[in-house]
């Protein structure tokens, strides 16, 4: 029989990629949202800030397995909001009733702004890089982190830890790097960008939605990296969309200022998700980027 799976933020930049990917991993999938949206999965509506429509959600479903996707990410307001507080507290009593209604395997989706973004070289990031978090957002991130593999050891769920980085996709927001630059390409607009000099490491929604399924599935415990493994500059990946835009002329490198701070490397070691998640497909940018111009 199917396990039983509740996805929340399901309709989310990335809660909706995952939903085909879990699907195809064979649970019982259901979903809840503000609002249903679309996909193979029973819908729910519940505001997971109100811990009695919470419990309710929980104690109706009786889900096996928990992937949380739900957080506050309005673009602009996210890494600093007073919400990601609230959000810690909520989550911390999301996972406590699950473990309470028996629930069997938990995922939470992290950050690499959980880790210390100080320090050269050009080493990935290990899941035992220090925790060291210098915003809001990645502090409660690791917080969550924390207090919900002390559930696991406590009351007994199988707890995963999923720290995405960089991410791209369908439905992501206007104004972040990849759709800013294609929309004004595509427009025939200049595409004004800093340096492009630091180093990333990006995927898509789509990839990371196969490989969180597979670690879903899978039985590993505690902190693992989803990324592509492939550190690439940024300049690389906006010239890689001008020339498939066919607009390389409209791009403006080196026009607008580089943020103070700015990281010079961020980029993860993804020994963990290939070797004991068993997740080895292999992520092309270019592919991926191209899914994103329009039929």
């Amino acid at each position: 029989m199917a396990e039983r799976l509740l996805l929340t933020g399901a309709t989310g930049f990335v809660g909706r990629a995952l939903l085909a990917p879990l699907a195809a991993r064979g649970f019982e999938l259901h979903a809840v949202a503000r609002h249903a949206g679309e996909g193979a999965a029973t819908w729910h509506s519940a505001d997971l800030m109100d811990e009695g429509a919470m419990r309710a959600l929980l104690r109706d479903v009786r889900p096996a397995v928990l992937v949380h996707a739900a957080w506050y990410v309005t673009h602009g307001r996210f890494w600093t909001a007073p919400e990601n507080a609230d959000w810690v507290e909520a989550s911390t009593a999301l996972g406590e009733s699950f473990a309470e209604f028996g629930g069997r395997r938990l995922i939470g989706l992290g950050t690499c702004a959980e880790y210390d973004w100080n320090g050269e070289g050009r080493a990935p990031w290990a899941e035992s890089r220090r925790i060291a978090p210098a915003t809001p957002y990645g502090r409660a991130k690791a917080e969550l982190c924390a207090r919900w593999l002390a559930l696991g050891v406590r009351c007994g769920p199988s707890v995963a830890w999923a720290r995405l980085f960089h991410l791209f996709g369908p439905g992501e927001h206007p104004e972040r790097l990849v759709p800013a630059v294609m929309r004004a390409l595509l427009e025939g607009r200049e595409a004004a960008t800093g340096s492009g000099r630091p180093v990333r490491d990006f995927a898509s929604t789509p990839w990371l939605g196969r490989a969180l399924a597979a670690l879903t599935a899978s039985g590993v415990t505690g902190p693992v990296n989803l990324a592509s493994g492939r550190p690439v500059a940024i300049r690389a990946v906006v010239k890689t969309i001008a020339r498939i835009a066919g607009r390389p002329d409209l791009l403006r490198l080196g026009s607008l200022p580089d943020r103070a701070g700015e990281p010079p490397f961020i980029a993860a070691d993804t020994t963990r998700l290939r070797e004991e998640v068993g997740f080895a497909e292999p992520f092309d940018l270019e592919a991926e980027l191209r899914l994103l111009l329009p039929a």
